[in-house]
């Protein structure tokens, strides 16, 4: 299970230095194998190879009215490797798509992460902030 935030620069190349508490387990796990694809949120999700492979099953068993979504993860997405030193390229494509610039944040979300754009996720967190919790959380206790 990922979780937690980090706050990374992308080199010149947009390359993501994979932070070293998560490098282990995804060398363990997914042999360093990652796929990235776009989420409908404005950010990416990145999945280690073995997650990827049951997100895309379940993507590619939605019924011909989901056809543009299966598009949209499954025709965006991008198999990468992290080299020797725990770095994955982000594709220009995907960069621009998320309108990520250098600075980015990459948030365990349990079997994946998202990655944003730094400037664009402060903004959107502080507007979710400032309404209400979902009705889900009405009986949550904190």
């Amino acid at each position: 299970m990922f979780q937690g935030a980090s706050c990374l620069s992308l080199d010149a190349k947009g390359r993501l230095s994979v932070p070293t508490r998560h490098r282990d387990v995804l060398s363990a796990t997914a042999a360093g194998q990652i796929t990235i694809t776009k989420h409908p949120h404005g950010c990416l999700m990145l999945f280690p190879r073995p997650e990827w492979e049951k997100f895309r099953e379940r993507i590619g068993e939605l019924p011909m009215s989901a056809q543009w979504w299966k598009r949209i993860f499954l025709g965006n997405a991008m198999d990468v490797e992290m080299d020797g030193t725990g770095r994955v390229l982000v594709s220009p494509e995907l960069r621009a798509a998320a309108n990520i610039g250098k600075d980015t944040i990459l948030l365990g979300m349990g079997n994946h992460f998202e990655l944003w754009d730094k400037a664009t996720y402060d903004a959107q967190e502080a507007q979710a902030m400032q309404g209400e919790m979902p009705d889900v959380f009405r009986d949550f206790s904190f």
